[in-house]
């Protein structure tokens, strides 16, 4: 695990670099200067993006991963393989284009009632996807070539360094409303470029496409477009079911709702960050085990990934929850986003699931029992839908949010059980119990302990509970050796500097 905890802390290291930027754009720009129907308008702009982006690509970020071994021989050749990584998304791009336009009628009808500017500036969506689709295709190139850290620095630091200056131009007025929509687009672009050049420089790799390895080899394509389609199809669960209830709460309650709603969501998605580094770099890995019916391997990187992004979550979870008072209290214009502080409570949760147990979905992704995950796509997509149907008109935000993580519960589950019992490859480790019952403590000793703290000052308050219940948490996961990786890695940096 020697490259991948060393790839995955960089990366994690320049992805908290990120958040520290996200955050001030957020928390002191976003709330401070944009009207909550403006934060709405940036947010459901930027999901109709990730929305299209998860179609056209066809599947790439996956394809890449699980078919690069097929292709990548011992001298380091790759028989053209970046040739198609490269057009297939261009084609994908094309298809889609011409679909979302079919639909734009439909567009108006949805949405033009209670969020008539989003209709307006819908057209936005192609060239702001155009960047984010490329910035992913050269992001998951490097990655195969096991270099994570400047694309992910790119997609966390510098986009939201290009956002931040968006938003401030915007603010003091020096971009008009189209000039902001537009700079949103300008960013995402320069950011494809800069990733196009990070990969070309440490690949060297030819882009003429191998026609007589692929016609020696009839198998393995066939197997790569079967994947692709169904790639397309499980875009469902990987795309659309994460940014549904932002579209739900547009449509259903306006782009005000959608505002408050993405200040909630920002905070609780900070829960599953760890997981992208970890991932980013070990994906590659279990794909190579997978491919080598290595059920061993594959079931040591399930444990570790698993119980890393679980415990680090959780972390990152206690942070938030224990110090939410104190988040809103700082935050301009708090008492307007406030009311949806249970909210991130459950979309925490949500968050803790999808980090902990995406990797398990990678594995069935990875193996020939990859068609199960397509019918679970369905499940999931659909259950998110009649879930936000039902509770949005009752409980609003509070109802998105349980909509999904009642989706991502029933989803999960099945990924799970079918890893377990098709794969043989257990992702639990008895660790992960003893987390649980660790965080679920914390969790229940903060309900008296913060009542009892209430009549305090708010930031002596937070800071006492955070000292008290997270140092807590810590402790007992250093001294019960949860994460006997992340145990091993502290210590050695402890002993290189003594």
């Amino acid at each position: 695990m020697g490259i991948i905890a060393r790839q995955s802390i960089k990366g994690t290291i320049v992805t908290y670099i990120g958040v520290a930027v996200g955050f001030l754009t957020t928390f002191f720009v976003l709330t401070r200067f944009l009207s909550a129907e403006e934060i709405g308008l940036a947010r459901v702009l930027l999901d109709a993006a990730v929305l299209f982006v998860g179609f056209a690509q066809l599947g790439t970020s996956s394809s890449v991963i699980r078919f690069y071994p097929y292709f990548r021989t011992p001298d380091g050749g790759t028989h053209g393989f970046f040739f198609w990584a490269m057009v297939i998304p261009l084609s994908g791009f094309v298809l889609f284009a011409l679909l979302f336009w079919a639909f734009r009628g439909q567009v108006e009808v949805w949405f033009g009632g209670k969020s008539p500017l989003f209709v307006e500036y819908f057209p936005y969506v192609f060239p702001l996807a155009f960047g984010m689709l490329y910035q992913t295709v050269f992001e998951t190139c490097s990655n195969v070539r096991m270099r994570i850290v400047v694309p992910r620095a790119v997609r966390e630091v510098g986009v939201r360094v290009g956002l931040l200056v968006c938003y401030l131009a915007y603010a003091f007025r020096l971009l008009s409303t189209d000039g902001f929509v537009c700079s949103l687009c300008v960013v995402y672009a320069a950011a494809a470029v800069v990733n196009a050049g990070y990969f070309f420089f440490i690949s060297r790799v030819s882009l003429r496409p191998d026609i007589p390895f692929l016609r020696a080899n009839r198998t393995l394509v066939r197997s790569s477009v079967l994947y692709t389609l169904f790639l397309v199809a499980s875009a469902l669960a990987s795309v659309l079911a994460p940014v549904l209830s932002s579209f739900f709460i547009t449509a259903k309650m306006g782009l005000d709702y959608t505002g408050i709603y993405a200040i909630a969501t920002y905070m609780a998605v900070m829960v599953s960050i760890p997981y992208r580094s970890l991932t980013a770099i070990a994906s590659p890995q279990l794909s190579q085990a997978v491919k080598d019916g290595d059920t061993e391997q594959a079931s040591v990187l399930m444990k570790q990934v698993t119980g890393n992004t679980l415990l680090v979550g959780m972390c990152v979870f206690l942070l938030i929850w224990l110090n939410m008072d104190l988040i809103y209290h700082i935050l301009p214009n708090g008492s307007t986003y406030a009311v949806a502080r249970p909210v991130v409570f459950v979309l925490g949760l949500g968050q803790l699931l999808l980090a902990t147990f995406s990797f398990s979905l990678s594995a069935l992704n990875y193996s020939r029992f990859y068609a199960f995950s397509l019918a679970y796509s369905v499940v999931l997509t659909v259950s998110v839908v009649l879930f936000n149907n039902w509770f949005i008109p009752r409980w609003g935000m509070m109802g998105a949010a349980l909509g999904s993580l009642l989706s991502y519960v029933l989803y999960f589950a099945l990924v799970l059980l079918t890893v377990c019992r098709r794969l043989h490859v257990p992702p639990f480790a008895r660790t992960q119990g003893w987390m649980l019952l660790l965080f679920a403590a914390v969790l229940l000793v903060n309900v008296p302990l913060a009542a009892w703290m209430e009549e305090l000052n708010i930031w002596l308050g937070s800071i006492l509970r955070t000292v008290l219940l997270f140092g807590f948490f810590v402790l007992a996961a250093w001294k019960l050796t949860l994460s006997p990786e992340l145990n091993a890695l502290l210590r050695s940096s402890f002993l290189s500097r003594h």
